[in-house]
């Protein structure tokens, strides 16, 4: 069938809205009408950094109703309202122990281009595309595998639920599954963008005593202590943010969730945690230079990699939406809303920090 994406033609270029063939699904396999898709930095770091093969149609935070299904689909059906999360192969130890988001097949199955039987679903003049995360979601409709598919409830609005799938399950996944800070602990956020907000918002579901947001945009902070944090920072301004945050927590904070990425900032992480603190990152860090005896090793602190927040999807996205709907997780908060033909203006306003979670509308 013919369909419009956003292709992603080589590294770096914008998108372009062209009409690209999708094929039918496999036994395993669902159709699904796109409704919404988030705008992530993954999207970004694939277009710019050509972490995927292109050419390629990218979007990893995907809702959208199922409008077919395979032979072999279970527990799900077509008129079903769906989010779009990462695929996992879902036979390997990882996966078969609880922990889908370490797959020992996740960067194949996601970056590598094609999907879980090593063929392609989107097609150009005759030419395969590439597929992002098992569903290419900056497309009218898309095909993911039964286990990529989240069915969530009917009675909240479709179009703000794909960013649930990454960026959202990410920040809120490493606290309430990896982290679990222990009631009255404290935690500090590094980044306030999506995913830095949604572990704030899970961090006051934790109750934690002292819930402290750093980011260098003024915005992003008042909106910080909106959604709950007890302590904010402006990196930029503050003169020295690891003795700042010493002084709010009586010594350094039990637990950090680094989003940023940006070397400096990791260190703050880590010299701001207490004795036996854990610092989680979940940001895409280059390579750093880090004094492994003074800032881990001489105070027993931890430092831990977080993947999609160490989420089932299947489970933790339906959970999040009941949290959504008794006005415990208001990501609502956070999100904008473009047309699907505004999607460069979208990145645009996401790589300028004013907005913190842009969502193109795909069909209405």
């Amino acid at each position: 069938m013919d369909i419009t994406a956003a292709v992603t033609a080589a590294q770096g270029a914008e998108f372009e809205l062209q009409t690209v063939q999708l094929g039918e699904p496999s036994a395993d396999e669902v159709l699904i009408r796109v409704v919404a898709s988030g705008v992530c930095h993954t999207d970004a770091v694939a277009r710019d950094l050509a972490i995927a093969p292109l050419p390629a149609v990218l979007g990893h935070e995907g809702s959208g109703v199922i409008e077919a299904i395979g032979s072999n689909v279970r527990g799900l059906e077509v008129g079903d309202h769906v989010v779009l999360s990462f695929a996992h192969c879902g036979e390997c130890e990882m996966c078969l122990s609880g922990h889908p988001t370490s797959c020992l097949e996740f960067n194949p199955l996601n970056f590598g281009g094609c999907n879980h039987d090593h063929t392609h679903r989107i097609h150009q003049h005759g030419k395969p595309l590439s597929t992002f995360f098992g569903q290419s979601s900056f497309g009218t409709y898309a095909i993911a595998h039964q286990r990529n598919a989240v069915k969530v409830d009917k009675d909240v609005d479709l179009a703000l639920l794909g960013p649930l799938g990454c960026g959202i399950q990410t920040g809120a996944g490493t606290v309430l599954n990896r982290l679990k800070p222990e009631f009255g602990s404290s935690i500090v956020i590094y980044g306030a963008g999506a995913v830095g907000l949604s572990a704030l918002m899970a961090a006051k579901i934790m109750n934690c005593k002292h819930i402290i947001a750093v980011d260098i945009h003024d915005n992003r902070l008042e909106m910080a202590q909106k959604l709950g944090a007890t302590a904010v920072i402006n990196g930029k301004t503050e003169a020295d943010v690891v003795a700042k945050i010493k002084e709010i927590t009586g010594g350094g904070s039990h637990y950090a969730v680094e989003t940023t990425g940006v070397p400096p900032v990791v260190t703050q992480a880590l010299q701001a945690l207490r004795p036996l603190g854990t610092c989680a990152i979940v940001g895409i860090t280059p390579k750093m230079e880090i004094d492994v005896f003074t800032d881990i090793m001489a105070e027993g602190k931890s430092m831990i990699g977080v993947i999609e927040g160490d989420a089932i999807a299947k489970t933790f996205i339906p959970n999040l939406v009941d949290y959504y709907k008794k006005g415990l997780f208001p990501f609502d908060q956070l999100v904008q809303f473009f047309e699907f033909d505004q999607i460069n203006e979208a990145f645009e306003a996401s790589a300028n920090g004013s907005v913190i979670k842009p969502i193109l509308r795909i069909h209405k």
